[in-house]
């Protein structure tokens, strides 16, 4: 099984054990887009410290765990905020290519900056209790708001997707979205809705997406997936009739591809690619 997370030693954790260090890493964000080094005009993997952030009057500031020992937070700043001589702001999901450019270490960056927007979105959006309107308490045991009025918790919120590699024999269903690169195919994906299993999403959302039915859903991963808030759940099913017929909407272009025949496909840090991966090695391995 696929497991998309950290690769570095990270304890998560709502309160520090010692006062902030000037050296932990900050991931600031200024409406969505993450501030970073950027030396003569190149982006490079190193995040600034909270020390470096402390002169730029950030809005709030949340602590998110410990990466090798070295404090972690998170840091809301002003969404009209100017970056300083020396970094620049970069939206995630352009990031997300940058950033692995790096290795292991943009690896856990960019986890850590999925984390970390999350939690500043969280934050933000949950100083007042949508109930009373009464304002927000903080815990300091525990990653939650209560409100001292009428006693609501605020958790922060995740939204759960399926994410799915179909298979029929040799041949895996692939299918294009309006907003991916040009050429590119992916496995079909949706959230899951209230009440329902995540078996049952995917067959409804590959039916939905595709016009097939299928059957036999196993697990294969998971991946946290910062746009906004999602968790991806990785599965393999098995194709059991229907022809194929796009809505138009999620999906424009849908096909059955070989092994040897691939068009092109998502980036390795993606658990669409690990399910492509792994049905192309039980492919080549017969």
């Amino acid at each position: 099984m696929a497991h998309h997370g950290m690769t570095g030693w990270f304890e998560s954790g709502v309160k520090p054990a010692s006062e902030p260090d000037d050296k932990a890493l900050a991931f600031a964000f200024s409406k969505r887009r993450l501030l970073v080094h950027h030396e003569e005009g190149q982006l490079t993997a190193q995040i600034p410290t909270l020390g470096e952030l402390e002169k730029l009057s950030p809005v709030r500031r949340q602590f998110l765990g410990n990466l090798e020992r070295r404090q972690v937070f998170s840091v809301e700043l002003e969404d009209e905020f100017e970056a300083p001589a020396g970094m620049a702001l970069y939206d995630l999901r352009r990031l997300y290519g940058l950033l692995l450019g790096h290795g292991s270490v943009g690896e856990d960056y960019f986890v850590l900056a999925g984390r970390a927007i999350q939690i500043i979105d969280w934050d933000r959006d949950h100083q007042f209790c949508s109930r009373c309107q009464t304002p927000m308490e903080t815990a300091e045991d525990d990653r939650v708001k209560k409100c001292p009025s009428c006693g609501l918790s605020d958790y922060p919120r995740l939204a759960p997707a399926v994410i799915v590699l179909v298979e029929r024999d040799d041949e895996c269903l692939l299918g294009r979205s309006p907003h991916f690169p040009e050429g590119m195919f992916s496995t079909l994906a949706g959230f899951v809705e209230p009440g329902e299993t995540m078996e049952e999403a995917v067959v409804r959302e590959i039916e939905e997406e595709v016009g097939v039915q299928v059957g036999d859903a196993r697990y294969f991963g998971s991946q946290p997936w910062p746009f906004p808030h999602s968790l991806m759940v990785g599965f393999h099913a098995q194709y059991k009739s229907g022809e194929i017929k796009v809505d138009g909407v999620e999906v424009v272009e849908a096909a059955w591809f070989k092994a040897d025949g691939l068009p092109r496909i998502p980036p390795r840090i993606s658990i669409a690619r690990s399910l492509i991966e792994d049905f192309l090695a039980r492919m080549t391995s017969k």
